[in-house]
This record gives C-alpha cells, structure tokens and sequence, in this order.
C-alpha cells in the first residue's frame, strides 16, 4: 500500500523517538539524509565547548586535567559509548582518528597473528572497503611484507585459508550500506586461525553491535557519522580483553603509559585498553563527542538501541518503497540489501551507466547537487564507470534519532520532481566540487 503525506505525519505523530529530535539543531528547511557522512550538531555543543574554553581552560587552566577530569576524558567517553557496541567496562577508549586507530589495530592483529604462526602472511578484506582502510592495510604489507587481497563479498569464505593472518572488514559498508553477519564470518576466521579487525564507522549509533557477543578480536570506529560528535571528531578503539595487554600498540606515546607522569625514559605500557592511548588529548574535540554520546544516553529511555534499529528499518523501507513507485522509468535501481538482517542505515541508489547528459555517465552526481539545491542533503559516491560491478552511487543515510516519515516522503518527491523535470541537466549541477 502507498502511504501518502499524511500517513507519513500520523507515523511521525506516534513515534516514541520523535522528542530525540529536539536534541539538534536543525537548520529550516533542510532535509538532512548526510548523518551517515557527518552527524547533525547537538544543541548542548556549542555551549559546551565554549565552557571548556571560557572557564576550564581560559580560568581554571591546567588545573583541569584533575578538576575537570580532563584526563581520563577518553576513558569515560570509552565506558559510555561501549554499550552501543557490545563493549564492556574499560574496554573502550575515545581517541584520535579511524586512521591512526585501525594502524594500532591492524599492527596489534598482525604482532599476534604471526606470533601465533609465523607462515601467515596475508590481510583479506573487501574490494570495496572504506579505502582509507585499504590504504593503511596496504602500507603494513608494504612495511611488512606481507600481502593484501582484496575481494568480493561472495569469494570472501574461499578466501579464508591458513596463510591469512588478519580479516579486515567494514561492518557496513559505506557504499551500499550492506551490513556483514559479524558473529558468523568471525567464527569462520576463528575456525581458520584467523583474527578479526571491524570498523564500526557506518554502525556505531546506526545498528545494534555486539563485539563481545561476536567473538571479535579489534574494532574502531569513527565518532562524527551517526555519533554526532562534529567534523574531525575523535575516534574510538576496542580491543577484546583476551588480546589488550599481550603486546604494545605501534604508537607507544606517553598517554599510554602505565605512569605518564613518572617521565621514565623507557616505555611501560599501561595495562589494557589504555595503551591504545597515544599523545596528549585533544579535550576540546572529545567534549564536543560527548554531547552526542549524552543524546544515546538520553534515547536509552525511549528503548535504546533496539528502538532506533526498528525505526531506522521503517525509514529506510518506506524511502525504497516511495522511490521505486515514485521514480520508476528515471535509471535508479538499489544498491543496499532489502534484508534487513543485511542492511545497515542507509539506503544507496544506483543509477545507469549512460543515463547522464548525452548518454555520458550516469548523472548521479548532478542529481545529488540538485537535490542538495533544493534542501534535500544526500551524497555521491563514483562508480567504476561500467568497466566492473560497481555503479555510481546516490547515498542517502537515515539517522532516526533526527530524521522523521514525513522528511523521507518529502525527499522522495523532490527526488521525483528532479528527476521528471531534468533539473539535474543544469550546468551548476554538473560542477564537480571537491568534496562529493
């Protein structure tokens, strides 16, 4: 059945999770369906920060490591992010970037995986990871070397023999929004001697995660998508306790000593989670994180986790269907699974190859900048330009702890509307920017 407009604002009028939304500020008039690139402000950020600039630091100054527990800022952020993750106590510390946190891991991973057997020499990931992860995983083997082979989800079992050390992978992929079954591929890497490394990036805050519960070995994530914690937030790191204190992390800096302030000349390294500490903490950038976390804290009332995956699921159903019934005939066809088992909280259209501007392209990237014009805030991402399986991407994410039924009904129509009118075929739309 069709919902029309009005059935969208009678499933908004029900929704227990619609008070979330008065925890952001939203700008009149925008449809924001980028959370899943960078997450909506939170309205306590700004005066939060400014107190950690006006009074913490600019009256109190360096007295605040201890007076306003600035020092173990990235612990506490760790212990109250941990739940959305499966994490336990102490088992999470908020820091530094998805980057420098996957090379801590991936080293870590790889120091015990061939410790274990010396003969394992390859990483196994997916073709079309997050590159930032292929990039770090290729400059490890390059260090090391040692191997990395990429491929398609469907040959990933085949690819899971003795001679792999570690299986990276992005939980959701950041693409399609296809979401892996963490428990089942960690038990068959487990089964093969291999170690696991999950980037939480596209999951943290959007679908429920249970690392502990799936065996994982290391998992990092980034804190700016759907976390909310604003551009450059920092990022967290998890380590299963089996593995945290077995071996040091690359980047042994002073914060992840046993004592900083003992100012040994030789490193210590703290015990557990702490070690994946590494320089002086940007305190300013995690208070900004913490006002996003305090929204899960606060939806932790409203059902938690579990209530955002099933209305992140509604969402998600009602633009596929509105889409496909609405924007038939226009070359769009879907990228992200219809399992929801299988899907994350993004929906990811595609379009066809030589349905751009005089059969060139596919025009998605002009049918994002038309929509944006319009208020509607999606994103792009390229395709391989039909020489392999992967098309350009419209990519549209759904936060649900901001995002309502009548804004997925009002995005489908300018969708539509750009669509039927060629409005994407304006020259302004089909001027590359360098962020897509």
């Amino acid at each position: 059945m069709t919902l029309t407009l009005q059935d969208c604002r009678a499933l908004d009028a029900q929704d227990p999770l619609a008070p979330l939304r008065a925890h952001f500020s939203l700008p009149p008039g925008v449809i924001y369906l980028d959370g899943n690139s960078l997450g909506v402000a939170p309205k306590a950020t700004a005066a939060r920060v400014a107190d950690v600039v006006t009074r913490e630091w600019g009256m109190d100054l360096i007295q605040s490591w201890n007076t306003a527990r600035w020092f173990d800022l990235p612990q506490r952020l760790g212990n109250q992010l941990a739940p959305l993750i499966g994490a336990g106590p102490e088992e999470v510390v908020c820091t530094d970037s998805t980057s420098i946190n996957l090379y801590k891991v991936l080293s870590a991973a790889l120091n015990i995986a061939r410790e274990d057997s010396p003969t394992r020499r390859r990483i196994v990931s997916e073709r079309s990871n997050f590159p930032t992860d292929l990039y770090i995983a290729e400059g490890l083997c390059q260090e090391r070397g040692l191997e990395l082979v990429l491929v398609e989800p469907e040959d990933m079992a085949a690819a899971l023999t003795r001679d792999v050390a570690v299986l990276m992978l992005t939980h959701v992929n950041y693409r399609t929004g296809a979401m892996h079954d963490m428990a089942a591929i960690t038990a068959a890497a487990h089964a093969q001697g291999i170690l696991c490394v999950w980037d939480l990036a596209h999951s943290a805050g959007a679908v429920p995660v249970d690392l502990n519960g799936a065996g994982a070995d290391f998992s990092m994530g980034c804190g700016y998508k759907y976390l909310n914690g604003g551009p450059g937030a920092p990022a967290f790191v998890w380590v299963h306790p089996r593995h945290a204190s077995r071996c040091w992390q690359p980047l042994s800096g002073w914060w992840g000593h046993a004592a900083p302030f003992a100012f040994t000349p030789d490193y210590q390294p703290a015990p557990g989670i702490t070690r994946y500490l590494c320089g002086t903490q940007p305190i300013i950038s995690l208070s900004a994180l913490q006002c996003g976390l305090d929204v899960f804290t606060a939806a932790e009332t409203l059902g938690g986790m579990a209530a955002l995956r099933s209305k992140s699921l509604a969402l998600t159903d009602l633009f596929i269907q509105l889409a496909q019934e609405r924007c038939a005939g226009h070359g769009l066809g879907l990228a992200t699974p219809r399992n929801h088992a299988q899907r994350g909280s993004q929906v990811c259209l595609t379009r066809d190859e030589g349905a751009g501007i005089n059969g060139q392209g596919s025009g998605a990237y002009a049918i994002v900048q038309a929509l944006i014009a319009r208020g509607v805030i999606g994103d792009f991402r390229k395709g391989d330009g039909g020489q392999g399986p992967h098309k350009d991407i419209l990519r549209f994410g759904f936060t649900p702890l901001y995002i309502g039924f009548e804004d997925v009904w009002n995005a489908v129509e300018h969708l539509r509307q750009v669509l039927e009118a060629a409005e994407w075929q304006r020259p302004e739309f089909n001027q590359q920017h360098a962020v897509t």
